[in-house]
């Protein structure tokens, strides 16, 4: 047998032998309990060998942290492959050790200054030989306390185990695999069966109103909602089947209301959600508010909803376009007109505390500071977005429209008080003119194009479905995507300090007056699969220019192409761009899209 020592003073083969059995112990010692990917292999192949056929692979779990498992597996296979080495290595060295005289008679023609260099040789191999398996035995037992049973996993990587055959001494990778049934389920998305609305109405203004009610009410698609009113009113043959359910709301004469310049039916509409909560509807993900005066745009209202999470807290709404109002309620109020949103377990903790919140502020105003109050108690803020429009203005609101902010349309409020979006017509019918590109592309609706037509030196705003200006000239987008006073703050003795956004006055120069195109038609072409809408000059008279320019009032109508884009908004927020296709006699075509790759607004 060969000593397991190193003789130095030995003859060179008697040195490597010694080395070979020193090194082999050393190998052949490696604890076969330390857990490896390698060493659970060994057990799983050898426990089972009829899994190893029906799963040729096995997968590793990625649970060491820090890149650990590239060092344990690198080490493992390293192992293995160096017992196997020194497994054959033992049987061959009985044979060559008989050859061993033979050997030394040749081996003492070389010098010794040669046997020298050569001991040096070995004496640096089995160092760094050792070093090495220091190394990688430390790092296996530092992270010894990974689980074991977690090694093996469905979602990881996979790995190729080698078997040494000492009998056959030959090599076989046999791949094996663990399988999980468990699959993770995604949960749906919220739509409107997800939502139930409640509306704030009162009796006297319900027959007018209810209009408001049928343009975006959805039967057809199994929305769910409740008309809460303060008494009861007379039905109409076919508004059960066009209009929510219509409830009477409870009884609020045991709150205190001590605000001389409100009513206290505040009380009773700052309830609604609470009392809708209690009908104990199924599946139910958001209660959102509105009033009997404001028109929603469903699709994008379920757009928003998506973007958050229904099983946490959320207060989702607007404040006012007006800075004195937010003044004397809050910025982190959300205007029940506009209307707002409310996740379902932050409905269930309101409907626990409200009415006892209620009562500690019988001096506030309305119903959307009485919850404001209580959400603040609940410590949950407004989480804002610019869809949601009170519209506390009077007058036109075609400044606001015609330049929506970069946010899909959800709700339009005080329609009653505002003049109809579109000229000649009444207030319903421009709002059921509105509808038909509502129902072509939700999501482009009233968004804001800007581009130029450099033959005419004009500058095109497009607000998709809704109006078309054309003006003399080269304007800014930074200028036109504010918004034109052409509508009165709520306190009309404010001036235009008082909005809470960037307004801009009405052009005074004749020569830069828009040129104002309404929607007059929608429809979709399915062969080229794009919405066409068409626009026409709303005629008014216009002062005379001086500019030496092509006059935009021999344009009669603008036809805009556009393709819908129901992902608009799950992509960042952008504008669209639009591109003058032609300008000649009295049309105008224009095509809305995305923006290429480096296009901008730009002359």
């Amino acid at each position: 047998m060969l000593s397991p020592f190193l003789h130095l003073s030995e003859t060179p083969l008697h040195f490597f032998y010694s080395l070979i059995s020193l090194f082999s112990s050393l190998i052949l010692t490696i604890p076969l309990h330390i857990h490896t990917p390698f060493s659970h292999f060994h057990q799983i192949h050898h426990s089972s060998s009829q899994n190893s056929v029906k799963n040729p692979k096995f997968r590793l779990k990625n649970c060491y942290p820090n890149g650990f498992l590239k060092h344990c597996c690198e080490a493992s296979g390293f192992f293995l492959l160096l017992r196997g080495w020194v497994l054959m290595t033992m049987k061959v060295t009985q044979k060559v050790k008989d050859s061993e005289k033979i050997i030394w008679d040749q081996m003492r023609i070389v010098s010794g200054s040669h046997n020298r260099a050569f001991l040096k040789f070995m004496v640096w191999l089995f160092l760094f030989a050792s070093t090495t398996y220091m190394v990688y035995t430390l790092k296996l037992v530092s992270y010894k306390s990974c689980n074991n049973n977690d090694v093996f996993s469905h979602n990881s990587l996979f790995i190729h185990s080698t078997e040494i055959n000492s009998s056959k001494s030959s090599k076989s990778i046999r791949p094996v695999i663990v399988k999980e049934e468990t699959e993770e389920k995604l949960e749906e998305k919220t739509g409107l069966e997800h939502i139930v609305f409640g509306i704030a109405a009162s009796a006297k203004l319900w027959d007018k109103r209810k209009e408001y009610i049928k343009l975006w009410w959805k039967p057809e698609e199994e929305m769910r909602g409740i008309v809460w009113l303060d008494k009861p009113v007379k039905t109409s043959k076919g508004d059960g089947e066009s209009l929510p359910e219509l409830r009477i709301s409870g009884d609020t004469s045991r709150f205190a209301y001590r605000n001389r310049q409100g009513h206290r039916s505040a009380i009773r509409i700052s309830r609604i959600v609470s009392e809708t909560l209690r009908l104990g509807r199924e599946n139910v993900r958001w209660f959102v508010m509105g009033d009997d005066d404001t028109v929603f745009v469903t699709d994008n209202l379920v757009r928003i909803l998506n973007k958050y999470d229904h099983n946490q807290y959320y207060y989702i709404g607007s404040s006012s376009e007006s800075h004195l109002q937010n003044i004397y309620f809050s910025y982190s109020m959300a205007y029940g007109g506009g209307g707002f949103a409310i996740s379902y377990p932050l409905a269930k903790a309101l409907e626990k505390m409200q009415d006892k919140c209620i009562q500690r502020y019988p001096g506030l105003y309305g119903s959307d500071d009485r919850m404001q109050a209580c959400m603040a108690e609940l410590g949950v803020p407004l989480t804002k977005e610019l869809g949601f429009h009170q519209y506390d203005v009077y007058g036109n609101l075609f400044g606001l429209l015609a330049s929506h902010p970069i946010a899909p349309l959800v709700t339009l409020h005080h329609l009653d008080v505002v003049e109809p979006i579109f000229p000649n017509v009444t207030r319903v019918q421009a709002l059921r003119r509105l509808t038909v590109p509502m129902k072509l592309d939700s999501a482009g609706l009233m968004q804001q194009s800007i581009c130029y037509d450099k033959a005419n030196g004009w500058t095109i705003s497009v607000s998709w479905g809704f109006a078309v200006q054309i003006f003399r000239g080269v304007l800014s987008p930074r200028e036109i995507e504010m918004p034109s006073r052409t509508f009165l703050n709520w306190y009309k003795r404010a001036d235009y300090t008082a909005y809470a956004f960037n307004t801009r006055p009405v052009a005074r120069n004749p020569c830069q007056k828009p040129f104002v195109f309404y929607l007059s038609s929608a429809k979709m072409d399915p062969s080229s699969n794009q919405t066409v809408s068409q626009y026409t000059r709303h005629r008014v008279p216009h002062p005379a220019c001086k500019w030496k320019t092509t006059d935009p009032a021999d344009v009669d109508r603008v036809q805009v192409y556009k393709k819908p884009d129901p992902h608009l908004w799950d992509r960042s927020p952008r504008r669209n761009c639009c591109r003058v296709l032609s300008s000649k006699g009295k049309s105008m075509a224009v095509d809305v899209g995305v923006c290429k790759e480096g296009e901008l607004s730009e002359v």
